[in-house]
């Protein structure tokens, strides 16, 4: 008898536990207006995966066009078969998923590129990062904006497994596990595994794992100055009256010393 582990897309289970397109690009698109006081028309997300955003992002506006890159083709082509598909014509057609390099992307000039997901912090190299950097600051636009998450906080060091419910709108609901398996101080190096489990016993093990850089505030804000930004903003989320995270993000001079947050910044051109 399959198991449902014999059945899952890891895929969809990686968009339906981890990603949230429509408050995603909620934020983006209001704080780029609130920043230059108009719409953005062109985004480009880097390192883009499924390009759920890129499709969000197109849904939203009939002038709005997206670029997706990426070097993975496995996940380009998921991303056409499930997520491109999924649009109207029009809007299919103001999408362009590109397997190229981030560090070297040829595409029209942005209003705005993404880097979410703390994907840029396969760049381990403070070299590599500094070059991607001044490579997304000259090829946006001159009122461009780069938007970037990161998390941290003292759990972020600590070797941890953390395990969420996740709701499966098509039945087999599943547990979503996040694990911190390796951290390396001297380097910085953080190897995190997600595994996917599910109530019949089954599970994905290491359905997607990652070997990056944990990447500070201070280290990240330090090399967009350098690469040339005018202005660098963090946007730190609030509590709700639980003591829960509220999903609401606003510009700070000064975070909390939590046991772990999730910040994005803004980096102007």
């Amino acid at each position: 008898m399959p198991t449902a582990a014999s059945r899952p897309d890891r895929h969809r289970l990686y968009e339906l536990a981890v990603q949230n397109p429509s408050a995603e690009v909620d934020f983006v698109d209001r704080t780029y207006r609130m920043i230059r006081c108009r719409g953005a028309r062109i985004l480009r997300e880097d390192f883009c995966g499924t390009a759920a955003i890129c499709c969000e992002w197109v849904r939203r506006r009939k002038t709005n066009h997206a670029f997706g890159v990426d070097l993975d083709p496995e996940v380009l082509d998921w991303g056409l078969r499930h997520n491109l598909r999924t649009l109207a014509e029009h809007q299919r057609s103001r999408v362009a998923l590109l397997q190229q390099d981030v560090l070297a992307a040829q595409t029209r000039q942005p209003d705005i590129v993404l880097a979410m997901n703390f994907s840029y912090w396969l760049l381990r190299e403070r070299a590599a990062l500094l070059h991607y950097f001044r490579q997304v600051r000259a090829t946006l636009k001159d009122s461009g904006v780069f938007f970037l998450d990161a998390y941290g906080g003292y759990d972020s060091y600590r070797l941890l497994v953390e395990e969420r419910r996740i709701h499966d709108p098509l039945g087999g609901d599943f547990t979503y596990v996040w694990e911190q398996a390796a951290y390396e101080p001297v380097t910085g190096r953080l190897v995190c595994h997600i595994h996917f489990r599910f109530d019949d016993g089954s599970g994905l093990e290491r359905a997607f794992s990652y070997d990056w850089r944990l990447w500070t505030l201070p280290e990240v804000r330090e090399l967009l100055d350098e690469a040339g930004f005018s202005r660098i903003l963090v946007h730190w989320q609030g509590w709700d009256a639980d003591g829960n995270p509220d999903g609401v993000f606003v510009p700070v001079e000064a975070g909390e010393p939590d046991a772990g947050w999730i910040a994005y910044l803004t980096a102007e051109k």
